[in-house]
């Protein structure tokens, strides 16, 4: 006669020397774990990441590019200067104010310069920096804000919600490039609280409060249904207050939404720096941006197209690789996901 240890084993479908005592089964694999498994498996998100953490690495190392390869800064024109190009020397601006093209000379004017003289090069490598750092400083306000906005309006609902969701309807009924013109415009001309001209970090707060809307209300939405799970009502009936449930149980809950959100926000924060800038609404001269660069080069075409063609192919590989990796990282995060897990 079977054991009832066999009986258990035949029909869970688990064979015996499993359940054995000698035998242990492995560990459990956290959700992290298996998205971070999931992710090395799409290796044309990794590629794409990578392509990205290499045009953060060469924006970071401009200065040193700048002061001793270059030893020219971004700033710096030489409209009466010459340069050799295939051995011949040729003005940096010809006689009727046309730049000079790529050199492809590591050292000097290895992209060309723009209409002033400038290093393209150069200024393409600190216009990076820029619109790289308003990029990310506009992410964080707008995930700040939109993880408080979103949060707060899901799990409190009734008068809370209902002003909340309101500003939201607000903000989202402009168009965010418009909606950034106008309050770039303003703080331009007339100033707004600290801001009196336009600044870095006054485009990155336009940036930045124009996208909340578009992450605080599938927070919202994700929220309304958290708060009436069955932990939740357990948070409530030990005494918790509610700011604790929404830190401690909420927002735990809600990190993979909000890693998903990340690389999508920071790809349009950077596209609509890109746009405020070329509009006038943005980055203002002397500092460098893509956008700028793209502003300024319009022109010189088509005689020297380069001038627009550079920034412009730094900006789209850098939106396309951050969008192909935020688009691996949601995959890897959906536990829907039919990518095989494999062994480590």
């Amino acid at each position: 006669m079977a054991s009832l240890r066999d009986e258990a084993a035949f029909d869970t479908g688990i064979t015996a020397e499993i359940l054995d005592d000698t035998v242990e089964l492995p560990p459990g694999v956290g959700p992290y774990r298996l998205a971070w498994r999931r992710l090395r498996r799409n290796r044309v998100a990794l590629a794409f990441g990578l392509i990205f953490l290499l045009i953060v690495v060469l924006c970071l190392l401009a200065p040193i590019y700048s002061q001793d390869i270059a030893h020219i800064s971004p700033d710096y024109g030489n409209p009466t200067g010459t340069v050799k190009v295939g051995g011949k020397t040729e003005d940096i601006l010809n006689a009727v104010g046309i730049p000079v093209g790529p050199t492809w000379n590591f050292t000097h004017y290895f992209l060309g310069a723009d209409e002033e003289g400038r290093d393209v090069a150069v200024r393409l490598l600190y216009g990076g920096r820029n619109s790289l750092e308003i990029g990310l400083v506009a992410t964080l306000i707008t995930m700040a804000l939109a993880i408080i906005a979103g949060t707060l309006a899901g799990y409190l609902r009734g008068i809370t919600d209902g002003i909340i969701s309101r500003v939201l309807d607000i903000i989202w009924a402009y168009p965010a490039v418009l909606l950034g013109i106008v309050l770039g415009t303003v703080i331009e001309i007339r100033g707004l609280g600290p801001f009196h001209s336009t600044t870095l970090l006054s485009t990155a707060l336009v940036v930045g409060f124009v996208y909340v809307p578009y992450v605080a209300k599938p927070i919202r939405a994700q929220v309304l249904a958290l708060r009436e799970r069955e932990f939740i009502d357990a948070a409530r009936q030990l005494g918790l207050s509610p700011l604790r449930i929404m830190t401690f149980e909420i927002l735990p809950n809600l990190a993979s939404t909000i890693i998903v959100f990340i690389p999508l926000v920071l790809a349009n924060a950077i596209l609509n720096e890109a746009a405020l800038t070329f509009l006038g609404a943005g980055v203002q001269p002397p500092n460098a941006s893509w956008g700028t660069m793209i502003s300024d080069g319009i022109s010189t075409i088509p005689e020297a197209f380069h001038n627009v063609l550079v920034p412009g192919i730094m900006l789209v590989l850098t939106v396309l690789s951050i969008n192909v990796f935020g688009d691996g990282l949601r995959d890897a995060l959906d536990p829907r996901a039919r990518i095989r897990i494999g062994k480590e």
